[in-house]
């Protein structure tokens, strides 16, 4: 693959605008600016220029938003002002979004941003998702997923399938700020007996510390009815963790499994080159053929298409070795069954929409949640790369820079990937992750086996999840590219 770099970006089209120096604006003794005119100056200045130059430069909806149309940096002055007329740089970035986009996101602190990236945030280990107890009722409950090894939630006892109704005291409804709620380094939470009309049985508090995640959250080979039937249980597309991929589908194959679960029912998605690298895991007998395309916007298509190597810049292939140089281990199945619900997001309906023409793709479970966009992290510096970032600030942005279609260009499936097997989870019965009498894993194995069509048992709770444990996190969601060598972007 392509080496990561993304340190010449901007100079292909565009003159990054400095600070004013003009004795008219400056003051030349102190350096400081002054207003001549008597106007605002926008201290915001720097962070609003780098973001509407990145936006203008390699946004993919840069189409449909008519203030990132090219002309718009011609007078200086008019420039100016309309980027003072935002009162912060969250409010023109979100102006500069077109209604297409529900993803791209603006971050004030891009080492947080980085270490997300990386699997490493603060934890305290409870990964859950929040319902209204009733339909149409304003009361919330929130429910376990599922814990997270090593943390605060397991030392204390908490399990999937444990429920609560309050946090810190506050009673949850749909009008709780959860965000600000769940994003305390500590708070207590109230747990409750769903099975008795959610009464209260014991409050635990809860201390988030910095924390690894592992995105393996289990990996074995289960016998089932005389079949070696692989299970993967993968909750992100964390690049660091490649290697400890690559060796679980070391161990599946020296297992002699003849089938895969993979099951991505929580996994919002991550890195693309990730799963380029789970694709040919899962394969391995389609080394060099095309994995996915890349659809950028107009500009950069035709730079892409016109640089060296031409339209393979835009191509991403199987490949026989992960990122660090490790020989895969393939699998080299025809068949694979994959475990979703609506929080199955971005690489990982990139794993169903890539794999879908080579081999055949058995979606068990619910409609995915529809993202079929990347994104990439941009900086405040010269070339929009990392390295030289404006230190007078650490915000970033993470916009959409291409859709990917896979190798018979289908893509744009907003409203998600539908399953051939419907299955719901049933809140009040989970059961445990991995055992064999966990329903929804429970439900593969019996189609796999036996061609059975599971049954979903429905509860009394309203499955509309309307919030997320990891909702405080911007990276949720998201497929990010860092497999892109840019240079030959630049002009003389």
């Amino acid at each position: 693959m392509k080496k990561i770099k993304y340190l010449s970006l901007l100079v292909a089209f565009i003159t990054l605008i400095a600070c004013s120096n003009d004795d008219e604006g400056t003051d030349t003794d102190t350096g400081n600016e002054i207003d001549t005119d008597n106007e605002v100056v926008n201290e915001d200045f720097e962070v609003d220029d780098f973001i509407w130059q990145a936006m203008n430069l390699v946004y993919l909806y840069k189409a449909d938003v008519s203030d990132l149309n090219d002309d718009k940096i011609q007078n200086q002055s008019e420039y100016e002002n309309f980027l003072k007329s935002f009162d912060s740089p969250e409010s023109l970035y979100d102006a500069l979004q077109s209604s297409q986009d529900r993803f791209s996101f603006l971050t004030p602190d891009y080492v947080a941003l980085e270490k997300q990236f990386s699997g490493i945030s603060k934890s305290n280990g409870m990964e859950f998702g929040l319902v209204r107890k009733t339909q149409g009722g304003d009361d919330v409950v929130g429910f376990v997923r599922y814990v997270l090894p090593s943390t605060d939630a397991e030392r204390k006892g908490i399990e999937r399938g444990d429920f609560f109704d309050a946090i810190d005291g506050e009673v949850l409804t749909v009008n709780s700020n959860f965000q600000e709620l769940f994003a305390r380094d500590s708070y207590t939470v109230r747990f409750v007996d769903e099975t008795n009309n959610f009464t209260p049985i014991e409050d635990i508090n809860l201390t988030a510390v910095e924390y690894t995640e592992n995105p393996i959250f289990i990996s074995k080979t289960i016998d089932y009815k005389g079949q070696k039937i692989g299970y993967i249980m993968y909750n992100g597309f964390t690049g660091t963790f490649d290697e400890q991929l690559n060796d679980a589908f070391g161990v599946l194959k020296t297992d002699g499994v003849t089938d895969l679960i993979l099951d991505l029912r929580y996994n919002g998605g991550g890195s693309v080159r990730t799963a380029i690298d789970l694709a040919a895991m899962i394969t391995g007998q389609f080394t060099g053929d095309i994995f996915s395309k890349e659809i950028w916007n107009e500009n950069l298509q035709a730079q892409f298409s016109s640089g060296p190597n031409g339209e393979e810049n835009l191509l991403n292939r199987f490949v026989d070795t992960i990122r660090t140089g490790a020989p895969i281990n393939k699998l080299e199945l025809a068949k694979v069954h994959v475990l979703t619900t609506d929080r199955t997001a971005s690489a990982s309906e990139l794993i169903i929409n890539g794999l879908d023409p080579y081999i055949t793709v058995v979606q068990i479970g619910e409609t995915t949640t529809g993202k079929f966009q990347a994104s990439a992290t941009f900086y405040d510096s010269q070339n929009l790369g990392r390295e030289n970032a404006n230190p007078n600030h650490t915000y970033a942005i993470q916009p959409l820079i291409f859709k990917s279609a896979n190798k018979d260009d289908i893509t744009d499936f907003v409203d998600g990937l539908v399953p051939e097997v419907p299955f719901q989870e049933s809140l009040l019965n989970l059961g445990t992750l991995g055992e064999v009498e966990e329903p929804f894993l429970n439900a593969a194995l019996e189609f796999i086996t036996t061609g059975a069509v599971p049954t979903s048992s429905k509860s009394n709770l309203l499955n509309e999840t309307i919030g997320e444990s990891k909702m405080h996190s911007p990276i949720y969601q998201k497929m990010y590219d860092n497999t892109k060598d840019y240079s030959f972007l630049l002009k003389d």
